[in-house]
């Protein structure tokens, strides 16, 4: 309904009509207030080094940040930030800043960039310096994702980590030529005596 045709059915409506109809509108006003509560942020923004203890450090009580110090000559630096602001539209509730690393830390070394702080009520809560840990060259987003739910800032649905495939075969392979090569030296050392 329009406005007016709104006033118009209000004459329409009874005493109980008009409670029910305010009551309902009160819970609405009261749900929109709590979802712009939790959805403060949205999107990955720019700070300089003299609010890094305003917008990090002293952030609000139990909002998690996520810091992405970097330099635009990275191509690495340019891949997160793009990962950073797709993340930060899907999950609100954290705070997601980033700062280009000589206005918070001079003479900061490249091969220490990019740069990733987490933290919770002031305190670091992760870390990720560097492109390995960070997630290596070709890093993908939901990469990126698992890393910082397993810090806990952000709530993922993600059921299991995507990197975990190539890495878990690489050290089962590796497990497993140790303890065939353990065995065999073992049984040889048998054969011996």
């Amino acid at each position: 309904m329009t406005l007016s045709q709104l006033e118009e059915a209000e004459d329409e409506f009874d005493e109980e009509d008009m409670k029910a109809i305010e009551t309902y509108r009160e819970k609405r006003l009261q749900e929109w207030k709590v979802l712009k509560r939790k959805q403060k942020f949205g999107e990955l923004r720019e700070i300089s080094g003299n609010q890094y203890v305003n917008e990090v450090t002293n952030a609000e009580k139990d909002v998690w940040v996520v810091i992405h110090l970097y330099r635009s000559s990275i191509p690495m630096c340019l891949l997160v930030n793009q990962h950073l602001s797709l993340l930060a539209r899907k999950f609100p509730i954290t705070k997601f800043v980033k700062a280009i690393v000589d206005s918070c830390i001079q003479h900061y070394h490249d091969n220490c960039l990019p740069t990733i702080f987490i933290y919770k009520n002031g305190q670091i809560e992760g870390k990720f310096i560097g492109i390995i840990e960070c997630g290596g060259i070709n890093l993908k987003l939901d990469e990126l994702e698992w890393k910082l739910a397993e810090v806990g800032a952000v709530q993922t649905d993600l059921e299991e980590n995507p990197n975990t495939s190539i890495e878990d075969m690489m050290v089962s392979s590796i497990r497993n030529t140790s303890i065939y090569n353990d065995s065999d030296s073992s049984n040889s050392d048998n054969d011996n005596k």
